[in-house]
């Protein structure tokens, strides 16, 4: 039981207003295409390195972001014209 109380505390747990900020600086990135060591530089604030790794890897399972070779790109759109057409299969 000491081990889970353990492998709990070693995760962190980012509170909702460093992922909104974490979310923002991507999505408004002027670089479609920005680095781990980039996004540090660019955040408001200073973010854990292991907190940073987190919110990344929920932003990717939530299909907000693609992780590439090359580094992080913003994929998540709000255009509902969009949506539409990928979900009816329209050819644009």
């Amino acid at each position: 039981m000491a081990e889970a109380l353990n492998s709990d505390k070693a995760k962190p747990s980012p509170t909702l207003n460093t992922i909104l900020m974490v979310e923002d600086t991507l999505q408004n990135s002027p670089d479609s295409v920005v680095t781990v060591a980039e996004l540090k530089k660019m955040l408001p604030r200073q973010v854990n390195h292991n907190t940073l790794m987190v919110i990344l890897d929920y932003l990717e399972q939530s299909n907000k972001i693609a992780v590439g070779l090359r580094g992080i790109t913003w994929i998540h759109s709000r255009n509902e014209n969009l949506r539409k057409a990928v979900v009816q299969g329209l050819e644009l």
